[in-house]
């Protein structure tokens, strides 16, 4: 099974996602299933997970809608207010659907750098983890520590980093970054996702070889059992096409057996995600 760990859609009418701009060109409209489809038929992938973008029940009930009609749709990570002292309840009216695999919080907006760490916060976090429904990291490298608590505190709780904790790879960021990913990775109930980086680099300018450098570190640090592929469609198209995100993670990667290939190129996540 070859598997697209991370990739969303969105509807402007529908929600309205502040970020997406004018100024972003080349994400500034809606994208849907039939606009995906062909890409990961041109990369020879059997589907995809479908990832929140919007702080919203009512997105991932339509994700999951979505996910009814479309067989490529593997699985869909949603959205709840884990602060809700009645989050359990909650989570089990979105298990009732068989695709339904994982929660996403948009933790780097919040203006507190430990959000993850707050009581509340943490009480969500546990029933996931009673709940065994996996959940998320989208961080940057400031919460890693508040990460490595969640780790710490929640053994049993499948985790998993999007986007490489986003590491300011135009600048050559590595050392706030590197260290903190690296001390995530000691525990196994953490998993990290190759994706978003073309979008940290430079978008006019970017090079493979500007990757390869935290690929291989990744790949090091979580071994290549605990990484996945996933592509952050649409939102890569500020920085290149998707097949430009695909090939860059290929060109990127360490020299690796092909069971390891295998398992990053989709078996990995229907393993995290219980896809099936």
């Amino acid at each position: 099974m070859r598997i697209d760990s991370h990739q969303h859609f969105w509807s402007l009418g529908m929600f309205p996602h502040s970020w997406i701009t004018p100024q972003l060109k080349p994400i500034h409209r809606s994208f849907g299933p039939d606009d995906l489809k062909p890409l990961l038929d041109a990369c020879r992938l059997d589907g995809s997970v479908l990832v929140q973008t919007f702080s919203s029940l009512e997105e991932t009930r339509w994700f999951l809608t979505l996910a009814s009609q479309h067989d490529f749709i593997r699985g869909v990570v949603g959205w709840v207010d884990l602060t809700d002292p009645d989050v359990e309840e909650t989570i089990d009216g979105l298990k009732d659907h068989p695709k339904f695999c994982g929660i996403r919080h948009v933790v780097h907006d919040e203006p507190d750098a430990g959000w993850l760490c707050r009581k509340d916060v943490l009480a969500g976090l546990a029933a996931l983890a009673r709940m065994q429904v996996p959940f998320d990291l989208l961080i940057k490298p400031p919460h890693l520590s508040a990460a490595l608590q969640v780790a710490e505190a929640n053994p049993t709780l499948r985790l998993v980093v999007d986007h490489i904790a986003k590491p300011r790879i135009a600048e050559g960021g590595w050392d706030d970054w590197a260290d903190g990913i690296a001390r995530l990775a000691g525990h196994s109930n953490v998993w990290c996702k190759l994706s978003g980086m073309i979008t940290e680099a430079s978008w006019t300018g970017w090079k493979s070889s500007d990757l390869k450098r935290y690929v291989t570190h990744v790949v090091n640090i979580f071994g290549p059992e605990r990484c996945m592929y996933g592509s952050d469609w649409p939102v890569c198209l500020l920085a290149g096409s998707y097949e430009d995100a695909f090939r860059a993670l290929e060109e990127s990667l360490p020299s690796l057996d092909e069971a390891a290939l295998k398992g990053i190129w989709g078996e990995n996540a229907a393993s995290f995600y219980r896809l099936s």
